[in-house]
């Protein structure tokens, strides 16, 4: 069938305004027919005319006090010299908070300032004014008085005020459908089991909540393989049934990607190609002056393109402009290196660390969803910039609330899985508070806790002389900074192998052999500081060992690899090999520690992950991961303050 052969890179802001203006050209954003719904139920929706008070609130003189009503005027003169007895039922009447006033009195003297002398007569020593303690006709709300506009995203608030002055119902524009067609022969239903070449189907359900938040109704279409017929009867019915379509995947120049020649048969393409990364293989399109987008099928490149482009079509078929985002200034932990011309949205982690935002970019690949889940943040890199270097100061497009990222733990250095149950559990006992962990290797840990980026380092460094951990490593790496390191675990370093070890590896020496292929850690990772250890002592040339330039930077990295056939062979610890139900040939048990910056030992950062170390749920968990020895955890094993302390 047709095939698309074309992607252009248009500028991102080019292509978005071309877009925009062509739809709103055609009279394709123009809002639907406003329809009228309950008050109660129109929080969230959008007025599609002002509306006005059909009554006034409150609609009477009503008391504000519980006290007595009166005439103001008969009350002249009473003060405590001349103290003025007033006669009930004649001259006052007793009334509580929101009584209508009686008669013609104007006036409420507060219960607190009334003397019964008798059932039936008062007492007052000061004389009340007109209208004190009184609500009167139209205080809160004048009939005829605009409660709202158009064009108002209507709030708990306004729908109180609405009723309040007899208003039921009230016109809004109608929520914009917004159909989502997921494709792909490869793509199937979740919670089914899953074959070889099987590619689940969610990004229609994030899609999809995301048009919801924004204001749209969402239907999604059953996956389509990709069939250039069947996918033009999909799109047809879509269309005609839809205000928005949204097509998910095909959207590129492949041999099954129809989804620019599809949208060009049945309606125009604006554009096809935008210079973003990631999310280049975008179709902005229109059929019958309804929009219709191709998106690619990758997570991150979906959610990012359908943020750029659904979004803004959303919001003006909705009368509305989306807000600008939440920015904040933060401090880049690491490099980012960035291709020029294109606009590269960058997941970065965020924590406050002293009176600096830290922000750790994620892995960048378009087909990470964990790294949105994990993102707090987003940096764009300009298309005519080639990045960042490391340490500078950026602009951050916030995804969380920045007191949540204030109260984050930053903890950056080796990866351990005991750090996940870490902050799992502190999430548990401080739901405020947050662990924010990126994983750069141990000495990349201790580097970042001399910038003063982390607040705590996770490392685990042999010293080849002596057989200890890390003690040395802070001294030479961190002289002068004031340290404590706490252990959180001891663990097994090994071999992941698949199950079986059909390649026999037992030792250091069997990854020199041609058939064994070897997936490494990155430089500075403690785990690869052993490898080299053994692997000198055992007089092998890291160019001997296939695969030794392969690096990965966490221990279910390397276990993914073996259990995916694309490595016989990984360092790691065994919960990663257990994890993934894989075989471990256990080598060396090596000490795991937290290296904390001992300015920040007493904030609340700290001493809560302290207290959580401490618990006894946290260390059953982590022992039940297997591989893990918790006999030190918890302890002080070296005090960087105490021996300063004692320097001359």
């Amino acid at each position: 069938m047709k095939r698309n052969i074309y992607l252009s890179e248009t500028p991102l802001e080019e292509a978005l305004h071309n877009y925009m203006e062509f739809l709103r050209s055609e009279g394709a954003l123009e809002p639907g027919l406003p329809e009228r719904v309950d008050v109660r139920d129109a929080v969230g929706r959008v007025t599609a005319e002002p509306v006005f008070a059909r009554n006034s609130s409150p609609h009477f003189h009503a008391s504000a006090m519980d006290g007595v009503a009166v005439r103001a005027r008969d009350t002249f003169g009473a003060s405590e010299n001349n103290p003025l007895r007033l006669k009930i039922g004649d001259q006052a009447f007793p009334v509580d908070t929101g009584d209508p006033l009686p008669g013609d009195c104007d006036a409420v003297i507060m219960i607190e300032d009334v003397h019964y002398v008798a059932e039936d007569v008062i007492e007052i020593i000061a004389a009340a004014f007109p209208w004190q303690h009184v609500r009167v006709i139209g205080e809160d709300i004048v009939a005829t008085e605009m409660i709202v506009p158009a064009n108002h995203v209507i709030r708990p608030v306004d729908a109180g005020a609405m009723l309040a002055s007899g208003v039921t119902e009230v016109k809004v524009y109608p929520r914009p459908v917004l159909t989502v067609i997921p494709t792909g022969t490869e793509v199937v239903e979740p919670g089914g089991d899953l074959k070889i070449g099987d590619i689940v189907e969610y990004n229609s359900t994030v899609l999809g909540a995301m048009a919801q938040e924004w204001g749209a109704a969402f239907e999604r279409h059953a996956i389509v393989p990709d069939d250039y017929d069947r996918l033009k009867e999909a799109v047809s019915g879509a269309v005609e049934n839809s205000d928005i379509v949204v097509i998910n995947a095909g959207s590129s120049a492949g041999r099954e990607d129809y989804t620019a020649s599809l949208i060009r048969e049945l309606g125009r393409v604006i554009t096809h190609g935008v210079a973003t990364k990631p999310g280049k293989p975008v179709v902005l399109g229109a059929i019958n002056d309804k929009p219709v987008l191709g998106i690619p099928g990758y997570p991150v490149s979906a959610a990012l393109a359908f943020q750029l482009f659904a979004k803004p079509v959303i919001y003006a078929k909705l009368g509305r402009v989306p807000a600008p985002p939440q920015t904040t200034e933060a401090v880049l932990s690491r490099r980012v290196v960035s291709p020029m011309g294109v606009d590269e949205f960058v997941r970065v982690k965020l924590g406050k660390v002293g009176d600096k935002i830290i922000a750790t970019p994620l892995s960048r690949g378009a087909g990470l969803i964990l790294t949105l889940v994990r993102a707090d943040g987003i940096l764009r890199v300009p298309r005519f910039n080639e990045g960042f270097e490391g340490g500078s100061t950026v602009k951050v497009e916030l995804l969380r609330p920045l007191h949540e990222i204030e109260e984050t733990v930053v903890v950056i250095g080796s990866h351990d899985i005991a750090l996940d149950v870490l902050a799992n559990y502190l999430k548990i006992d401080y739901p405020q508070a947050g662990l924010s962990s990126a994983h750069v290797g141990s000495l990349g840990g201790l580097m970042a806790l001399k910038r003063g980026e982390a607040h705590l380092a996770g490392t685990h460094l042999l010293d080849e002389e002596t057989g200890d951990y890390n003690v040395s490593y802070i001294k030479r790496y961190l002289p002068g900074l004031q340290t404590v390191l706490v252990n959180l675990a001891y663990r097994e370093q090994g071999f992941i192998v698949a199950p079986g070890n059909p390649k026999n590896i037992k030792d250091f020496s069997d990854l020199a052999r041609s058939d064994v292929r070897f997936v490494n850690r990155q430089r500075g990772a403690g785990t690869r500081v052993l490898l080299d250890f053994h692997l000198k002592r055992k007089g092998i040339r890291p160019a001997g060992v296939q695969g030794y330039e392969r690096e990965e930077y966490t221990h279910m990295a390397v276990a993914a690899a073996v259990a995916g056939g694309t490595a016989d062979c990984g360092l790691g610890i065994r919960a990663a090999a257990q994890a993934l139900g894989l075989e471990f040939v256990p080598v060396a048990e090596e000490r795991y520690d937290l290296c904390i910056r001992a300015d920040f030992w007493d904030s609340p950062h700290v001493q809560r992950l302290i207290k959580v170390i401490e618990k006894p749920e946290f260390r059953k968990a982590v022992e039940n991961l297997g591989g893990y020895d918790l006999r030190d955890c918890g302890k002080i094993m070296w005090d960087g303050r105490i021996r300063l302390q004692r320097l001359p």
